[in-house]
């Protein structure tokens, strides 16, 4: 029988190092391995992109490492500390707000989110700082934690109408595991169903302002798209045909002749298009164009406002409490990318932080080195259900798949399927990084010193 889906293999590991030694690259990534100076991130991390049009053979865009070795994201952040004016930027907020403001007291605008530090510091200051009347909305997460739960109800309890999407989990399932084998990016679908909902929710609102959080020059994309406050409407509207656009990997023409998805099962997961949108007319902004981020600070504030709760213990992979704690997939989702670009949470929370003048470099290098790539054991079974397509719930699309339920080999398996050669050697199936922020930065003891001497952000 011809499976569109085969069981992966163990990786060969003689031709996985045979293709290093030829120059191969995964995702058109760079295949020298450099890590900026001030912080830790290097230049294997991808830009944000219009994800709706990623395949497989998508190459990357990844953040830019100029020749004095400085990332653009830390470059950003000098600017952001010594070029911007930041009392300037809060009269144009609230010249803004002063425009889209409705004196019936009905919603006038519209803050996605979780309830997390973020989104909960973005709606707070919005409504009891500049006297805005935000709707949240909330395209709910794969798998709840106890905690994100908590977060959420804290949320509403904090002075806040929550319209919360739960989507068709049948659908969802499927597209996570399509996202998966095709792209190793567990969490693609939910960032679809995440950025898409507060359109179509202002539409069913007639509400014409949106406020995201921080730019995407926060983590790297170029700072020249920070010439204002407005995010392109390209991310959110699209006239591409179904052929060109893409969820999960595959075409949505696709998704609807091979595994029979109807307009109802894909319409959330979408792009609106013009026609949809009509004289409508959003703005699109990043609340971080108007108030210097600092996402510590978001979370001093939202325990301080609204008793934000973190998680009982830190993240796998990562050493805080309070980032992305409401999904049970997070974890998942940033191990993916440690796999796929050789960064895992511990680099990208640090590099952040280190910019924020929170952590020094020296802390976050001996983090990286303490918890970077750590497998997230702890919701492993409720993951590898979550991407299963039982045959008694899947029927025919089940039968694409030679194991439509996923195990720990695996998923293992599938795993090393994405560590590109330049940035991984396997060796009697251990895998080793072989670039690192860690390497020749400090001896042994020194690095050991600044993790165990570490006690936490202050």
């Amino acid at each position: 029988m011809s499976f569109l889906y085969k069981k992966p293999k163990p990786t060969n590991e003689v031709e996985h190092e045979e293709n290093f030694k030829n120059g191969v690259s995964y995702f058109g990534l760079p295949s020298e391995v450099k890590f900026c100076k001030k912080c830790i991130i290097s230049n294997q991390r991808p830009n944000s992109e219009y994800e709706f049009i990623h395949t497989s053979k998508t190459e990357k865009r990844t953040i830019n490492i100029d020749d004095d070795g400085i990332c653009d994201a830390c470059s950003f952040a000098s600017k952001k500390s010594e070029e911007i004016d930041w009392e300037e930027r809060h009269l144009e907020l609230k010249s803004l707000c002063d425009r889209y403001r409705k004196t019936d007291g009905s919603y006038d605008c519209i803050v996605p989110g979780s309830g997390g530090k973020d989104s909960f510091f973005q709606s707070h200051i919005l409504k009891y700082k500049y006297g805005m009347n935000p709707l949240t909305v909330t395209w709910a997460p794969h798998m709840y934690t106890p905690w994100g739960w908590e977060d959420m109800e804290l949320w509403s309890k904090s002075g806040f109408d929550n319209s919360l999407f739960s989507p068709n989990r049948k659908v969802q399932k499927l597209l996570t595991r399509l996202a998966v084998e095709n792209l190793f990016h567990p969490f693609q679908p939910f960032m679809f169903g995440q950025k898409f909902l507060a359109p179509r929710i202002a539409m069913l609102h007639n509400i014409e302002l949106i406020f995201y959080g921080e730019h995407q020059a926060e983590y790297g994309n170029a700072i020249s798209e920070t010439k204002d406050s407005e995010m392109d409407r390209k991310y959110f509207i699209s006239e591409l045909d179904e052929e060109k656009m893409s969820l999960g990997g595959v075409s949505v023409s696709e998704l609807r002749n091979t595994f029979g998805l109807s307009t109802a099962d894909l319409k959330s997961y979408l792009p609106l298009t013009s026609a949809e949108v009509g004289d409508k007319t959003f703005q699109f902004h990043y609340l971080g164009y108007f108030m210097k981020w600092h996402p510590q600070g978001n979370y001093y504030y939202a325990v301080e406002n609204g008793g934000f709760v973190t998680a009982p213990e830190r993240l796998s992979g990562c050493y805080t409490k309070y980032n992305s704690i409401d999904d049970k997939m997070e974890e998942f989702n940033f191990y993916s990318r440690g796999v796929k670009f050789g960064l895992g949470w511990t680099s990208e929370a640090a590099a952040q932080e280190i910019r924020c003048g929170d952590l020094t470099r020296e802390e976050g290098v001996a983090l990286a080195k303490k918890y970077e790539h750590e497998f997230p054991e702890r919701f492993i079974s409720d993951f590898l259900d979550y991407i299963s397509l039982p045959r008694r719930d899947y029927a025919e699309i089940s039968e694409l798949f030679e194991q439509p339920e996923v195990d720990r080999e695996y998923y293992e398996n599938l795993t090393d399927k994405f560590r590109s050669p330049h940035i991984w050697k396997i060796r009697n199936g251990e895998k080793i990084l072989r670039y690192s922020s860690w390497d020749n930065e400090n001896s042994k003891e020194e690095e050991d010193r600044s993790a165990s001497e570490w006690i936490g952000n202050k």
